[in-house]
């Protein structure tokens, strides 16, 4: 498996080797050419002073051997660090100076110049390029030459007359030339080591900071694969970028899952608890029937308490299949138009014994017209019922039970009241809980499994609604939202 890290040190180094190759052949060539440029220029222009020179001396009529002229020429080229060489027009050498001492004219291994040099000085008027000058120098130089020009006046007709009488020429070694170029290179390249050692240092941290995290993700990840619902990723939380992101968003998920097992084992246990209470009481009466224990004459208040305790396990049973349904990805409310006073109205009258049974008033406060609404009308008539028979069975015998229906800021709200045992604070929160019931109305609701309101709540939610309830000097109310339509 390939590393991240080590994919992108790699992309990242081989950018910044790229870019330094390029800028590097950029420089190196124009810094080149340049250097070339430069002493080319500067040594055309110090021929043409000698050269120039040379001429004026000649005219005033002092020649090469003038002691005067001769340590001129000396200075001359050991000023511009180069050889100053003195030709007549036929290629003889007629003065040498290397800058090292006195111009000479004796004991040179060449005393002529090639012709082809002198007649492109003498035929063009200059000459530039690399030569040794026919064995003069061991090795190739750069080269430039210019013709020595005298004027003269012509005593019959006035005029000035120009004449070539040799040729002056300045030869540089090309390692003086590139001296100055090298300088440049050796700086650019101990810049370019240090630059690249410091993206290399820069580009390995940064390539650290940002697989170390997405390493300890997968870790936390496979630890979470094991069960082990703990593991979070720490040291992140005060970074503002998309590692901190993803670090925070990865902690956020594990407190969800790990909220969601927490309440899955305690449906679990929940469930196990439900389901053990009423199979306990039918195996306990079963026995007690079949072994003699329950007397004939109490065998049938057995059997009703046998028969009772299945039905609620028929109902745990069926709550818990359509709280599977209502929890399914696979589960798509239905959106339609209906009016949610006509479904109040018709579960209420379905709760009539029931009502009747316990003596209750109903005070509906309910809208003249139709409170058309958007949403599942099964759905919302499950949630009316839930909230009336709940009503009905936590009522004070004889009490008043209230139903109204309001509209506002685009929403009708729903409200379900009774009178009765006022809900301490500390249980409200968690009364829409699965499987919540206080220990008082565990007695009184016998037949209750602790679902209803659960399902209420998952109903809602799955309408993008809120229900809430407050409960206070005995006057319970539950009130839920629905868009109107």
């Amino acid at each position: 498996m390939k590393s991240l890290y080590g994919r992108q040190f790699l992309l990242t180094a081989g950018m910044i080797l790229i870019s330094f190759a390029l800028l590097g052949t950029s420089f190196i060539a124009l810094t080149y050419r340049y250097t070339i440029q430069d002493t080319r220029n500067s040594m055309e222009r110090n021929v043409d002073d000698v050269a120039s020179f040379t001429g004026s001396t000649q005219e005033q009529g002092i020649g090469t051997q003038s002691k005067v002229y001769q340590i001129y020429i000396a200075n001359i080229a050991r000023i511009a660090n180069a050889v100053v060489i003195i030709a007549d027009s036929d290629g003889s050498l007629v003065l040498y100076a290397d800058g090292s001492g006195d111009a000479i004219q004796d004991g040179l291994a060449v005393d002529h110049l090639p012709q082809s040099v002198m007649q492109t000085v003498l035929e063009s008027g200059g000459y530039s390029g690399m030569s040794s000058l026919g064995g003069l120098f061991p090795e190739r130089r750069f080269v430039s030459g210019t013709p020595i020009v005298v004027k003269s006046v012509d005593p019959f007709t006035g005029q000035t007359q120009q004449t070539v009488v040799g040729a002056a020429y300045m030869a540089a070694r090309t390692s003086d030339i590139t001296e100055l170029w090298q300088a440049f290179i050796s700086i650019f390249f101990f810049t370019a080591v240090v630059v690249l050692c410091i993206s290399f240092i820069t580009s390995s941290i940064t390539s650290l900071r940002l697989t170390n995290p997405l390493k300890e993700i997968a870790e936390a990840t496979r630890k979470f694969g094991h069960g082990e619902y703990e593991a979070r990723v720490r040291g992140y939380e005060r970074r503002r970028d998309e590692v901190g992101e993803l670090a925070e968003a990865f902690n956020a998920m594990a407190d969800s899952i790990a909220k969601s097992e927490e309440k899955r084992s305690e449906f679990v246990a929940n469930i196990s608890h439900e389901l053990k209470t009423p199979m306990t009481t039918i195996a306990g009466f079963s026995d007690g029937i079949l072994d003699g224990t329950i007397p004939p004459d109490k065998e049938r208040a057995a059997l009703q308490t046998i028969s009772s305790e299945t039905r609620r396990l028929s109902r745990l049973v069926r709550r818990m299949l359509d709280l599977s349904r209502l929890q399914s990805t696979e589960n798509i409310t239905a959106q339609e138009q209906f009016d949610v006073s006509e479904v109040m109205l018709r579960v209420l009258v379905s709760l009539e014994n029931k009502i009747n049974a316990r003596h209750l008033d109903v005070d509906t406060q309910l809208p003249d017209g139709a409170v058309e609404v958007w949403g599942d009308p099964d759905a919302i008539t499950q949630v009316c019922y839930n909230l009336l028979d709940n009503a009905i069975k936590f009522s004070d015998e004889g009490s008043t039970m209230g139903i109204s229906i309001t509209t506002k800021g685009g929403k009708a709200h729903v409200a379900v009241r009774n009178q009765g045992q006022t809900i301490p604070p500390d249980e409200l929160a968690m009364i829409f809980d699965r499987f919540h019931k206080s220990d008082k109305s565990r007695s009184v609701d016998r037949d209750g499994v602790g679902l209803g309101l659960y399902i209420v709540k998952t109903i809602l939610n799955n309408h993008k609604e809120n229900i809430s309830v407050t409960s206070q000097d005995g006057v319970t109310e539950f009130v839920f939202t629905l868009t109107l339509a």
